[in-house]
């Protein structure tokens, strides 16, 4: 069984033979515990052409010491030296809990040992006034082994100050000021890992120049522009930002701004999968939004990119987002429902309202977790991936691509206002019920990808830009409440339903689909006004068009 804990750890490059300075005096620190001398022998795990080390990911196995068994090290802050490290007992193969966490990185490829490194732990424990433990600090006396042909051996001493869990990190600075006053400076390199891939590869691949600094730093980053780990989660205003450093000065054509948008989505899915396997809070949602906004963007920029390439692979990222939506949908109208039933005062609540909805929510929860999990593990996902690599190595780009991006992008994004247009003013139009909900549904599909057409511009046409997704978004945010509502009242029958045939009174279901009327009713008759802040006047004058 797999356990997870938090890390946050900084490194010091030390002398060898250096003795860890006196920390007695660091603010907080009642007794430094000597906790004696750990030998420890690990093995890194990685496919031959390194695919974890480049996205900062480690995997080992180590004996020795109290925490042996295999280790998983996933970034959350490289800069901050914060990992998720997942523990599973000592195996004789990659355990299979741990496997299915780097799937996304590794697929087919074949894992293999690619540095042995034996290290000497002279252990210490910062201890507070009480015997609370602080943090704990190490020197350690590395050797480093490269596995593969032709590697080297290396070796280096450095101190390691790890923060006890739960503990404050404003802490680890008042230690690291302490070590300066001794001349001791941070590390070079961001991990044990990353500092004997450098200084073990054989010499005719030995990165030189800038490069061997980045690779010391562990910020060389995989092929085609990666995310940061503090970008995976795909928020608009880090994948904005991520397009900036890929295409640079600002000078890079339409097609340089729309392929770097599509790698940061491609490259948050990827980030994003083993958060979804671990069920990370929002890492769902923040998945299947990375698979839309890469849909949308074959569709907006079609005179950009070349259909017969990313379509199929379009419907490819349908069939993902949807499977997802399974889990998601569900995560998000319970949450609305428990809400409803909360907000409910107890004289109103006849029968065991919150038992059913409890047994209702917990039952499709399982089911949609078991099938996303089945997803993330099938060949047609994989294949996606590789699908999605191929697509991004050679993309299919059309003549447009290469003219200014001020000249191409504003015309997409008025395309897609019109034909949000044409479905919202449909809406309208038509009388309250059920045609009208699907209308509405069908509005907010076109409200959401016009959205994310203006957040792939942003970096290229800045605030017009802006200004354009803020105003898709407000009309996404009407719409989206209304077909929620539409979901809601068709769970809530089931529901009522369901109390029915058990013999339980039915009123609070009926209550609460009342409520979901309203909430749609009040919806329609805010959209007119949110429309009108959107209107096609505005949208063209704040594109320049």
């Amino acid at each position: 069984m797999a356990e997870t804990k938090r890390e946050i750890e900084r490194k010091y490059d030390v002398a060898a033979d250096a003795e860890l300075p006196d920390l007695t005096g660091v603010p907080g620190v009642g007794e430094v515990s000597d906790r004696g001398v750990a030998e420890l022998d690990a093995v890194y795990w990685d496919t031959p052409d390194q695919r974890l080390a480049a996205a900062s990911i480690t995997l080992r196995r180590r004996t020795g010491g109290a925490d042996e068994g295999w280790h998983l090290k996933l970034p959350v802050s490289l800069a901050d030296g914060v990992r998720d490290e997942i523990h599973a007992p000592l195996a004789d193969t990659v355990p299979s809990a741990l496997l299915g966490l780097v799937r996304s990185r590794v697929r087919e490829a074949a894992l293999v040992p690619v540095v042995r490194l034996l290290s000497t732990r002279n252990v210490r424990h910062l201890l507070d006034a009480r015997g609370a433990l602080l943090a704990e600090v190490s020197v350690d006396g590395v050797i480093a082994e490269r596995l593969t042909p032709g590697g080297r051996t290396a070796e280096w001493s450095e101190i390691e100050v790890e923060l006890a869990d739960g503990g404050d990190p404003a802490f680890l600075d008042k230690v690291e000021k302490k070590l300066k006053k001794a001349g001791v400076r941070r590390a070079t390199a961001a991990s044990k890992l990353a500092r004997a891939l450098k200084e073990t590869a054989p010499k005719e691949t030995a990165p030189k120049g800038r490069k061997a600094k980045k690779a010391a730093a562990g910020e060389v980053k995989p092929a085609e522009g990666a995310v940061s780990a503090g970008k995976r989660a795909g928020k608009s205003e880090a994948v904005a930002e991520a397009v900036r450093e890929a295409v640079g000065d600002g000078s890079g054509t339409a097609g340089d701004h729309v392929v770097a948008y599509l790698r940061a989505q491609r490259d948050a899915i990827v980030s994003l999968d083993p958060a979804v396997r671990r069920e990370l809070p929002d890492s769902v949602h923040q998945m299947r939004v990375a698979t839309r906004r890469m849909r949308s963007a074959f569709k907006s920029y079609r005179k950009i990119l070349d259909r017969t390439a990313t379509d199929p692979v379009g419907d490819e990222l349908k069939w993902l987002a949807g499977e997802l939506g399974v889990d998601r949908d569900q995560e998000v109208l319970a949450e609305r429902l428990v809400t409803r039933v909360e907000a409910l005062p107890g004289t109103l609540l006849l029968g065991p309202v919150r038992g059913r909805l409890r047994m209702w929510s917990v039952a499709r929860r399982a089911d949609s977790r078991s099938r996303t999990a089945a997803v993330l593990e099938s060949e047609r996902y994989l294949a996606l991936l590789d699908a999605l690599d191929a697509l991004l190595a050679e993309p299919p780009l059309r003549p447009a691509a290469s003219a200014p991006p001020g000249k191409v992008l504003p015309k997409a994004l008025l395309k897609d206002y019109a034909r949000l247009a044409t479905r919202v003013e449909h809406a309208l139009a038509l009388e309250p019920g059920g045609e009208r909900d699907r209308a509405m549904h069908e509005a907010r599909k076109a409200a959401k990808r016009a959205r994310y057409a203006g957040e792939a511009a942003v970096p290229a046409l800045g605030k017009p830009a802006q200004k354009f997704a803020k105003r898709m978004k407000a009309v996404q945010s009407v719409l989206g409440d209304h077909q929620d509502s539409v979901v809601a009242r068709d769970a809530l029958r089931a529901l009522a339903v369901q109390a029915h045939m058990a013999g339980e009174n039915a009123f609070a279901w009926g209550l609460l689909y009342g409520q979901e009327e309203a909430s749609a009713a009040d919806g329609e008759r805010a959209l007119p006004g949110v429309w009108a802040e959107a209107s096609r006047r505005k949208v063209r004058a704040a594109l320049g068009a």
